[in-house]
């Protein structure tokens, strides 16, 4: 089954908590699979003087912070063109990732499922994009538009402990007014209480911390996750690698599925 003539890119999106590895992974799927490239929510943030304040300070981790429409109005042109928008210019890029996590034998059986895929042939007249964001899956009715234009759905998991020291542990980011290092108190007075507010509706009973993840919801929502629990391979070979070779077999089905017409297996299969 051919993309529709005006789609020219297929849209994957890959959202989680802050420093659940979406950056790492999306680099390396961009670097595995066929014709890829990535967009980053980040480079749409709005300038700071515009940020709401959360617990006396700048909120970078809201859905205010976005500039919505901008990234609605790129992903269109990326799904009617194949290209990145010659109007972003990534302040992301320029943010600094730490060694690859991932084992070589893991990186290896990702590179053997796409070799045994179809992908390379049905992608000769389209391209991939990666939209890598820690705000994606909102309810928020802002969100919508954006939902609608997306083919895969992935979601990492970490769990608060986890993603709040590796939060602690970075240098900072790359703005549009220079560069931004959180303030202390931020992770768990700001990033931490919006990701549950954003997410909770994705875990059993609401209840992030537990982390067992709503099954129903991610089914009705098409969301696709691996495993039940919060995922803390990040950081650690064996666990990122798993998540690595989960996230190419995922994407790989679901693409063939739109492109060819296959792919058979169900939502969240195998977890």
């Amino acid at each position: 089954m051919p993309l529709p003539p005006a789609q020219k890119s297929l849209l994957v999106s890959l959202s989680g908590p802050s420093s659940s590895g979406k950056t790492t992974l999306a680099r390396l799927l961009r670097d595995l699979l066929p014709n890829t490239f990535i967009l980053h929510e980040d480079d749409f943030y709005k300038p700071e003087s515009l940020l709401p304040f959360r617990s006396g300070h700048r909120d970078w981790d809201c859905p205010e912070a976005i500039d919505l429409p901008a990234l609605t109005n790129a992903l269109t042109y990326i799904k009617s063109t194949g290209k990145f928008p010659p109007f972003i210019d990534s302040k992301e890029d320029q943010n600094t990732l730490g060694a690859c996590p991932a084992s070589p034998s893991h990186i290896n059986l990702a590179k053997a499922i796409i070799a045994s895929s179809s992908l390379h042939s049905l992608l000769k007249h389209a391209k991939i994009c990666i939209l890598d964001g820690f705000l994606l899956y909102s309810q928020a009715e802002e969100f919508k538009p954006i939902l609608e234009l997306i083919d895969v759905k992935l979601f990492l998991l970490a769990s608060e402990e986890k993603a709040v020291a590796r939060r602690k542990a970075r240098d900072g980011y790359v703005t549009l007014e220079g560069f931004w290092k959180d303030p202390e108190g931020y992770v768990e007075e700001v990033v931490w209480p919006n990701y549950v507010e954003q997410h909770g509706y994705l875990f059993v009973d609401g209840d992030v911390k537990r982390g067992r993840l709503d099954r129903k919801v991610l089914e009705r929502e098409g969301i696709l996750a691996m495993g039940g629990g919060h995922g803390d391979g990040h950081g650690d070979e064996e666990g990122f690698g798993e998540v690595l070779v989960w996230a190419v077999g995922e994407v790989v089905n679901r693409l063939e599925g739109v492109l060819g017409g296959e792919g058979g297996r169900g939502e969240n299969e195998g977890e």
